[in-house]
């Protein structure tokens, strides 16, 4: 394994499994294509963001970052899944939506761009025909997590691979994280390494380049997190904080993501008072997490005190009634966008010459 690389955990005793497994999705993805399973096409752009792993690859910074780059001109949907919420079917987001009614990744989209349409729906297809029902209907549209969906057919297919388990080197559920084998990476039009560390060289890049060997057809692109400044999750948004008032202050670190190694090493760099309370992913906190939360923040003695969450994390807190105004207070969101490493007009490039190419009234945005 090259040094670049961090050693990715692989339970031998469960490849068996993987193998079962793999044998499935093998099937199952030949159906799709000896045309038993039909795949529905779409006239307008259906840019799929996903991955072939279970979770962390950045999903939503960089749907946020394709949301910014198309909304000047285009009217953007985003549809995803939904995940973790207690709703049924198809939901078009408004003034009421929730954590708990579209999902946490849904609400927070929606919280940054009130301006776009945000809809969940399992179905991705029957969400997709809604959409373009509406009044207005979307002229582009980003599937959140849809790689796997292959009832429907993206004009475009974005995959993420994160660099600290970086899909070449994983294996197969259970043993690993893949969904599905490396080598349908193939199906991708582009494939974009995330959460790469500033400290790469240029033969690093080359190196994982040669690892992933993408094909003529696809562009290969590395990105990574910038953190910008905290913003309380109740009240005040002009009570932000910049990153460097952390040298002064203890952290509570309350995480419900796949992984808090990239926040807690980026901590490390203004803090070593950093303590951690680390829920599953997704995680939907109960009475008694918030008052073990609590317990915990009162056990620090210093006055310079902060609880960090993500914004994620963030949706799922700031519904509930049952945080005391003291510890409301105290609560921060540590947002986060993604920075493509000199290629970011290339990026941006190729996605707006395609959704022009694909819309419909194309010849209006021409130039």
């Amino acid at each position: 394994m090259n040094k670049i690389y961090q050693s990715i955990p692989i339970n031998k005793i469960l490849l068996p499994l993987s193998w079962l497994y793999g044998l499935i999705v093998y099937f199952r993805n030949k159906f799709f294509d000896w045309g038993i399973f039909k795949q529905e096409s779409f006239d307008i752009p259906i840019i799929c963001i996903g991955n072939i792993t279970v979770g962390g690859t950045g999903k939503t910074p960089h749907t946020e970052y394709l949301v910014n780059l198309l909304r000047p001109k285009y009217r953007v949907a985003v549809l995803s899944r939904g995940y973790g919420r207690k709703t049924k079917g198809f939901i078009l987001s408004d003034e009421h939506s929730t954590s708990l009614t579209i999902g946490d990744e849904p609400f927070q989209i929606k919280q940054k761009f009130p301006d776009i349409i945000v809809a969940v729906d399992g179905n991705r297809r029957r969400g997709i025909h809604y959409l373009l029902e509406l009044e207005n209907p979307p002229e582009v549209i980003l599937l959140d997590d849809a790689f796997q969906h292959r009832y429907v057919k993206p004009s475009f297919s974005i995959l993420l691979s994160n660099f600290n388990r970086p899909m070449q080197k994983d294996k197969l559920l259970p043993a690993g994280r893949l969904r599905e084998p490396f080598s349908n990476y193939s199906k991708a039009n582009m494939i974009i390494v995330s959460k790469c560390p500033i400290e790469l060289k240029p033969i690093d890049y080359r190196i994982i380049s040669n690892d992933i060997h993408p094909y003529p057809y696809q562009s290969l692109f590395f990105t990574k997190y910038v953190y910008k400044k905290l913003v309380p999750v109740f009240g005040n948004k002009k009570k932000v904080l910049d990153l460097d008032s952390l040298k002064d202050k203890d952290i509570l670190l309350v995480t419900g993501i796949a992984s808090p190694k990239m926040i807690i090493k980026l901590l490390e760099n203004y803090t070593n008072k950093i303590e951690e309370m680390t829920f599953p992913d997704h995680y939907t906190f109960k009475t008694k997490d918030i008052k073990s939360i609590t317990k915990r923040f009162e056990e620090i003695t210093s006055k310079e005190k902060i609880i960090l969450v993500t914004e994620k994390d963030a949706t799922r807190l700031v519904i509930r009634d049952d945080i005391d105004k003291s510890i409301q207070d105290s609560i921060y969101s540590l947002p986060i966008e993604v920075s493509f490493e000199d290629a970011e007009e290339e990026f941006d490039n190729k996605i707006l010459k395609h959704v022009r190419e694909n819309t419909r009234n194309s010849r209006v945005y021409q130039e």
